[in-house]
């Protein structure tokens, strides 16, 4: 079964989406969700999708940043179990940023907008990731790659294909930015399989 087609960058935790969903978010987040197992998100199609982002400035990643933003994407998660479970449509609390800046900051952040700008740098190179080969081929590749796939599926129903492809579509038009820092590329590979299993348990 295909994954849900996502949009080139950032996959928004779900205390994110809450937030930015719920409220106006200041800071540099996120651009738009990806389209393979291992980057971004998209809602679920039943559910609003938050509202864009500014596309995060590209900067150049370091071990350290990668390993944070993988422990604290758990507390991150936790954080939107908690005030998400079985509540959809509800508002974000008003305390809701300040606790989205205290995780980031136990994890070495300035700040939650700070933890965005890496983890949009983070997703927007594992966009151009083959899940298959777990090598880099680029974002423009990896949408051919599964717009292929989805033509080829007999099994998937009809509505299903066309929503799908007609996303797919769309993200070829309006592609992700060129990668400014191509050492971040070896460095996401070496954090790819534990970037993926991240970024499958948000779908």
């Amino acid at each position: 079964m295909h994954a849900v087609v996502r949009s080139p960058i950032a996959a928004l935790t779900v205390a994110a989406a809450f937030v930015l969903a719920g409220a106006t978010f200041s800071g540099p987040a996120f651009a738009q969700a990806k389209q393979q197992p291992a980057p971004a998100k998209q809602a679920p199609a039943k559910e609003a999708a938050p509202a864009q982002a500014p596309q995060a400035k590209q900067m150049a990643l370091t071990d350290k940043q990668i390993e944070a933003v993988l422990a604290a994407q758990k507390d991150y998660d936790e954080l939107g179990s908690q005030h998400m479970a079985d509540k959809p449509g509800a508002k974000a609390p008003p305390n809701m940023l300040g606790k989205l800046d205290d995780i980031a900051k136990k994890h070495g952040f300035a700040n939650y907008a700070d933890f965005a700008i890496v983890q949009s740098n983070i997703e927007l190179v594992m966009s151009g990731f083959d899940p298959k080969t777990k090598t880099y081929v680029g974002p423009e590749a990896v949408l051919k790659q599964q717009l292929a796939e989805i033509q080829a599926d007999k099994k998937m129903p009809a509505a299903e294909k066309k929503e799908a492809l007609a996303d797919l579509n769309q993200a070829l038009k309006t592609p992700p930015p060129a990668l400014e820092y191509k050492a971040n590329i070896d460095l996401v590979g070496k954090y790819y399989d534990k970037l993926a299993a991240m970024m499958k348990e948000d779908e």
